[in-house]
């Protein structure tokens, strides 16, 4: 990456990596890798930045040569010496030019030849054997592993035996990929003929030659011992610090022989020790204790595998393994190396611009290894990790000459061990100044709170900004932006002062129109370029309990009484109806509660106060009432507080007819009649105008007609008004009852028009008028009128009307 600041290229830092595989063993001066070509380097880029090899342990295997841009072997490379039981082996170091800095890391992976056979250890000292002739066939015996230091297929491939009559082998490939091998015995020994066998053990690897390694087999046949040392572990497993004193005991192994005598005493060993730690590690062949005999360092080697043999005197032998972890000791502190390094900065570098490179290892493992580096919290710098064990120092906000012009920055590298290791160096660091510094609000976020129904112009609360800068580049507008909040702009909501910063409202609010207020207030200073900043505001509107409760049922209505009908068989607790009311208030403003405030009966009725229930308190009798009118209360619980109320009519009674006599009496609205007998009134009059109008003008056509073709049209006839009999009001009022009145009318050829007449869907519910008498009576005489086939209802061009909420009519003219 590439930074820039107002002064031209401040700092470049490139990282790259490239790997080259070559095997072991190559000549001083052999060619790795064309380095210049593999990173698109050309040989001037690299004399000029001085290309050179920094770091990495093992970097003194390679050379560097930037008059010829390659990468060349600086002395003989031992795979087996530089990565012992590691594979892919491989080391890496870095490259870094200068000017700009670019950093590469190379990774050079060494490949293996067949440059070692396989070896026995001890092996100019035979293998020795003492088996008894009651050796069944089958009986194993473990033999020393051979160890090649090569890898893959130079490594050790198989094991041969000698020709003999007696033995076979067997291979064993490990779990971890290691080769082991045993002896077999096909059939049994007599020692009478062979009291010693001479066998040779021969280890092959796969490397092209092939190469071997042999060692000699003594046995020596005894008489009967047929039971071997068992060991009570097949692993023993163990862990031992590093920097542990010799003669320390780490682990005991133990193992029986179920023979007595001197067939029962084992001799315990040590064998197939890998590497070098045959002088770290030793056993007592009488106890089977193992101690440390050598300095252990967990940076060479991490585990030992070590193969224990117990043998009984007549020469059986048991196997085990035991496997040593070496834990680490944090006796390494972490080491800081300065790459590279910028000893100035402008103020104006971007968050993230980096001040230096460092390069900190740690030769210790896991915790131990690991490393935190750090620095004074309280300075606007961090530290990242770019690659592994390299670390930059960045700039982590917005620098400031006018605060701070100069920092000393300590950069510490601590390790997690216990107790932690650290190391620290200090860098000098000058920042540059330039003009940056815009306005800053006290607060990242404004929220305000304002009752609604407010008076326009009232000031709600004050923005305020400061600018560290001096002069006109202090001087703070501020700006309200531009948007808009339910379709309406946000200037016609609110208004903000610029200078002062107080922001108003322009008229008053509902809550339940606008719940709150969401925008944007920009803060600019006078600076040329200006610089500003943006801060976000909510105005949250509270509610006021200005709305009263809203029954929705039982629906009221004017003119006509809507009762609920209890039978006089209903228990206590029979729900009547329930009261159903909303607020449109918010919050406790529209908790409903609700009362009984009057009642017929009090001790008849009561009403749930949070659901609004009307139950029965006590059995119905036949002294209750047949008509109960109940007064319920429904408040909020706002302060203060609101209601509505809401009369509910109970009849107390077990069929339809029993209450139709009595609800005529119930109090209606007199002013709603008045309003009903007025309007009927006057559509009759306009109708009747319609009609007579109409009468006139078809009367004066078929005059006019008459005159022209002076011939009788028999079916043109004029309409003339009919009434059906039994239809007049016996109260002499001349009309219906409101809810059950018709006017019907037909002509001539009626008799070809039906008319139909729906019957109520409901009986729940009664709902009636209570300025009419003999509701019941009337309504069974009509049906009887209906039903007959000649009544004179059924014409063609009848009209009804009907005012009754339930039931549906149709009349059909022709």
């Amino acid at each position: 990456f590439t930074l820039f600041t107002s002064r031209g290229l401040l700092f470049c830092l490139s990282f790259g990596q490239i790997r080259y595989s070559v095997p072991e063993e190559m000549r001083k001066g052999s060619v790795i890798g064309n380095v210049a070509q593999d990173l698109g380097l050309d040989l001037k880029r690299l004399r000029a930045g001085r290309a050179r090899i920094v770091t990495g342990e093992n970097a003194h295997y390679a050379e560097l040569k930037t008059d010829k841009g390659i990468l060349a072997v600086n002395e003989r490379i031992d795979r087996e010496e530089l990565c012992r039981d590691l594979t892919p082996c491989s080391f890496s170091f870095e490259v870094i030019l200068e000017n700009p800095i670019e950093l590469h890391r190379i990774t050079v992976e060494v490949l293996d030849i067949n440059d070692h056979a396989p070896v026995f250890p001890n092996k100019e000292k035979p293998i020795s054997f003492e088996i008894s002739e009651s050796a069944a066939p089958g009986a194993s015996f473990a033999l020393q592993s051979a160890e090649d230091l090569d890898e893959g297929q130079n490594a050790l491939q198989r094991y041969t035996l000698s020709p003999n009559d007696y033995f076979e082998l067997k291979q064993i490939t490990n779990q971890d990929g290691s080769k082991s091998v045993e002896m077999l015995l096909q059939k049994p020994l007599d020692r009478e003929q062979h009291a010693h066998l001479h066998l040779k053990l021969i280890a092959v690897d796969g490397g092209t030659p092939q190469k071997s390694g042999t060692v000699n087999i003594e046995v020596t046949v005894l008489d009967a011992n047929d039971n071997k040392p068992y060991f009570s572990q097949s692993v023993y497993k163990a862990s031992v610090p590093e920097n542990t004193v010799k003669g320390t005991s780490i682990i005991k192994v133990l193992a029986t022989d179920a023979d007595s005598g001197s067939n029962a005493l084992i001799t315990y060993s040590v064998f197939n020790i890998k590497g070098s730690v045959s002088n770290v590690f030793s056993i007592d062949e009488n106890n089977g204790i193992i101690y440390v005999t050598g300095h252990i360092d967990y940076e060479k080697q991490t585990k030992y595998e070590l193969r224990v043999e117990g043998k009984d005197r007549g020469g059986l032998t048991g196997i085990s393994k035991a496997v040593i972890d070496v834990i680490d000791v944090n006796d390494n502190a972490p080491t800081i190396h300065v790459m590279s390094f910028s000893s100035a900065v402008s103020e104006d570098a971007l968050p993230g611009t980096t001040i230096a490179v460092l390069k900190v290892r740690d030769a210790d493992s896991e915790k131990n290894g690991e490393i935190k580096c750090s620095i004074d919290k309280s300075l606007p710098f961090k530290i990242t990790s770019s690659m592994t064990d390299y670390y930059n120092l960045v700039s982590e906000q917005q620098l400031d000459r006018e605060t701070v012009s100069e920092y000393n920055i300590t950069i510490t590298a601590a390790d997690f061990g216990s107790p932690s290791l650290s190391s620290s160096t200090e860098l000098h660091l000058k920042i540059s100044d330039v003009n940056d510094n815009a306005p800053i609000f006290e607060k990242s976020k404004y929220i305000a709170y304002m009752q609604e129904n407010n008076s326009p112009g009232l000031p709600i609360f004050t923005l305020s900004a400061h600018d560290s800068d001096w002069g006109q580049n202090a001087r703070i507008t501020y700006l309200l932006e531009e948007k808009h909040i339910s379709g309406s702009p946000i200037s016609t909501l609110l208004s903000l002062n610029s200078e002062t910063g107080v922001v108003s409202a322009v008229r008053s609010f509902d809550f339940e129109q606008i719940k709150q207020i969401e925008f944007v207030v920009k803060a600019q200073d006078g600076g040329s370029p200006p610089l500003s900043s943006n801060v976000s505001v909510n105005i949250q509107i509270q509610d006021q309990n200005d709305n009263p409760p809203q029954v929705l049922y039982p629906v009221q209505t004017a003119g006509s009484v809507v009762a609920e009908m209890v039978p006089r068989s209903a228990d206590v607790g029979y729900l009547v109806t329930k009261v159903v009311a909303v607020d449109v208030d918010s919050g406790q403003n529209a908790w409903l509660s609700y009362k009984l405030q009057k009642a017929t009966d009090r001790a008849l009725f009561e009403v749930g106060s949070q659901n609004g229930e009307i139950r029965t308190v006590r059995q119905v009798t036949e002294k209750d009432l047949l008509k109960q009118r109940l007064t319920v209360i429904v408040e909020d619980n706002g302060q203060p507080s609101r209601s509505a109320t809401v009369i509910v009519n109970v009849a107390v009674a077990d069929s339809f007819p029993e209450v139709l006599s009595e609800f005529s009496d119930f109090p209606h609205d007199k002013d709603y009649n008045d309003n009903l007998t007025f309007y009927l009134v006057l559509a009759l009059a306009v109708v009747s105008f319609l009609f007579i109008t109409c009468l006139v003008v078809i009367i004066s056509v078929k005059i006019y007609r008459w005159r022209q073709s002076r011939i009788l049209y028999h079916s043109s006839l004029p309409v003339i008004p009919y009434y059906p009999p039994r239809y007049s009001d016996t109260l002499g009022t001349g009309t219906l009852p409101h809810t059950y009145n018709y006017e019907v009318c037909r002509t001539t050829d009626s008799r070809k028009s039906d008319c139909k007449f729906g019957r109520a869907g409901s009986q729940n519910v009664l709902i009636m008028d209570a300025s009419s008498t003999g509701t019941m009576q009337r309504m069974e005489s009509e049906k009887s009128i209906l039903d007959e086939p000649d009544s004179p209802l059924e014409v063609t061009g009848a009209c009804g009307q009907s005012s009754v909420p339930g039931p549906d009519c149709w009349l059909c003219g022709g």
